[in-house]
């Protein structure tokens, strides 16, 4: 069916479109917010580029889509906008993250249903494209036994897997890592999800946040999951995109996975807003 408000562009596929039509700085009616949400929902993510806003508009457009999550538990905020998270590095070695393929904040009861990234800064030489990979392709391309074996399991997401050693080395130390773990313990979710809005069923695993498979025996577990997760990462299933500043992502939490790469030498400044999602259903 076609898009009555707004121009969608196809990739590929599997995952991800380009979006026209839309300008950011003015107020976007119900319409052509509805058209953009089954853009993302069609296309898992959609990317608006050159979008000259500043964190208000950026902020603005996202509670169009739902609830805002509070400040990230670890990472810089905007000061004037702390729903606003900064993912910012100098393009040296050691402020390089985020290159492991993750969903984000899965490590929470109910994580966070989408993301908006805006790019204010790109590297002057290239590098740092961010990669998503679609958890609906993935499954679908599982053999029949597979999703049969894996239909009624569950995994466990742990936060201090990925922040426990940066935590620690940060200000607060353990004192804060403490804390953190009180407040984001453990947290367990089906290995398959079934898309609240679609209906469509995928994987819910990736290698930044789920520790284990529950109820295996150590070696099936791992070589389960790490099987799961290199289906997953498949570049079948993938798009890449290449930022320039002012570009605008906005993606589905619930059914990709993505990857910052760290090839560049430059800074790379993003501001990310993510919204509250769902707890994750079979």
């Amino acid at each position: 069916m076609p898009y009555a408000n707004i121009e969608v562009r196809p990739l590929n596929p599997a995952i991800g479109a380009v979006v026209e039509g839309v300008d950011l700085n003015l107020e976007l009616d119900d319409d052509t917010c509805r058209d953009i949400r089954r853009a993302m929902l069609d296309h898992h993510v959609i990317f608006l580029p050159g979008q000259r806003i500043g964190p208000a508009e950026q902020l603005a457009f996202a509670r169009r889509f739902g609830e805002v999550e509070p400040p990230h538990p670890v990472f810089d905020v905007v000061p004037e906008a702390p729903e606003v998270t900064v993912i910012e590095q100098d393009g040296t070695a050691a402020s390089l993250y985020n290159d492991v393929w993750h969903t984000d904040v899965t490590f929470r009861e109910k994580p966070a249903m989408a993301t908006v990234l805006h790019c204010r800064t790109a590297p002057e030489t290239g590098g740092g494209d961010t990669l998503w990979a679609s958890l609906h392709s993935a499954y679908e391309a599982l053999s029949p036994k597979v999703r049969d074996m894996i239909e009624d399991m569950t995994a466990t997401h742990d936060y201090y897997m990925s922040f426990g050693e940066s935590v620690l080395a940060g200000r607060g130390g353990i004192e804060k890592l403490a804390r953190d773990i009180v407040a984001l313990p453990p947290r367990e979710h089906p290995v398959v999800r079934t898309h609240p809005e679609t209906g469509r069923k995928g994987l819910f695993v990736n290698r930044t946040f789920t520790k284990h498979i529950n109820g295996l025996g150590y070696v099936e577990r791992d070589h389960i999951l790490r099987m799961l997760c290199e289906v997953a990462e498949h570049p079948n299933h993938q798009v890449r995109w290449t930022w320039r500043p002012y570009d605008l992502a906005m993606w589905d939490n619930r059914c990709t996975l993505h990857i910052a790469t760290s090839n560049f030498t430059s800074p790379r400044r993003m501001h990310r807003i993510t919204l509250l999602g769902d707890k994750p259903c079979h």
